[in-house]
């Protein structure tokens, strides 16, 4: 059965708030530095909005450093983390940011009926539609719209996309959008250049290179933007090697 990988991972946040209390710096210190079990345990007993949802870009943030496919109860032990922090604060950009993100994820195997009858591809936009209401700059934002857009269309194809008010203008506008605000990104770069090089690498090449130079070159401030930029440098390694269509394989495998 055909799978929609309907909103596949954009980005966990490297400069979202921090947890709240005591532990912040500890615990935000050890999540850039890729040890996330030690930054979990930072803010197991915090009970405040800010940490709930730093464990949930924490728990993304070890599922995406992995070449495998994230485990389902740990993507919806990110969405548990998320809705805590929605409860006790409804507007929390991070808590909806990152409840997009898992959300997405655990999309990435289900059928397309699948995806339509629970309604989480939607969710997604949504959530993070309702960030850029509140923050009309907010990169992060911006960022999960452009692949959002590109997904929707690769899997969906013009009549999905239609159906779902997705187009590739949109999804390059929200691009250009997180680029002005975090031009020096590299998860920003990285998941446009895959979505791109997923839905048609020859046809988009010039784009998929630019943004594969973009994540290259950007500076790295944490292990996980440091795993985004390798991938960029692998992909862009395949598709001037062995060409696009290889890229384009490999790019539907990664995260």
């Amino acid at each position: 059965m055909k799978t929609l990988h309907a909103l596949p991972v954009v980005l966990v946040f490297t400069l979202a708030p921090l947890p709240a209390a005591a532990q912040g710096q500890e615990a935000l210190q050890l999540f850039l530095a890729g040890s996330y079990d030690e930054a979990l345990d930072c803010t197991e007993d915090a009970a405040d909005a800010d940490s709930a949802a730093f464990t949930a870009r924490v728990l993304l943030a070890e599922a995406l450093s992995n070449e495998v496919e994230p485990e389902t109860a740990v993507l919806n032990r990110a969405v548990e983390e998320a809705d805590r922090a929605l409860a006790l604060q409804p507007e929390h950009v991070e808590g909806r940011l990152q409840k997009a993100i898992a959300l997405s994820l655990l999309a990435r195997p289900m059928s397309l009926s699948q995806v339509q009858k629970e309604g989480r591809g939607v969710e997604a936009r949504d959530l993070a539609e309702s960030v850029l209401e509140d923050d009309p700059h907010n990169a992060y934002a911006h960022a999960f719209l452009s692949v959002w857009n590109v997904e929707v269309l690769r899997r969906g194809g013009t009549l999905g996309a239609m159906m779902m008010g997705a187009s590739l203008k949109k999804a390059r506008r929200h691009y250009e959008a997180a680029g002005a605000a975090m031009p020096d990104d590299a998860s920003i770069h990285w998941q446009w250049a895959r979505a791109l090089a997923a839905l048609d690498a020859k046809k988009y090449r010039k784009e998929v290179e630019a943004a594969l130079a973009a994540a290259e070159t950007a500076a790295t401030d944490s292990e996980l933007e440091g795993v985004m930029q390798r991938r960029a440098k692998e992909l862009d390694g395949i598709l001037s090697g062995a060409g696009p269509k290889a890229a384009e394989v490999r790019a539907l495998e990664m995260l």
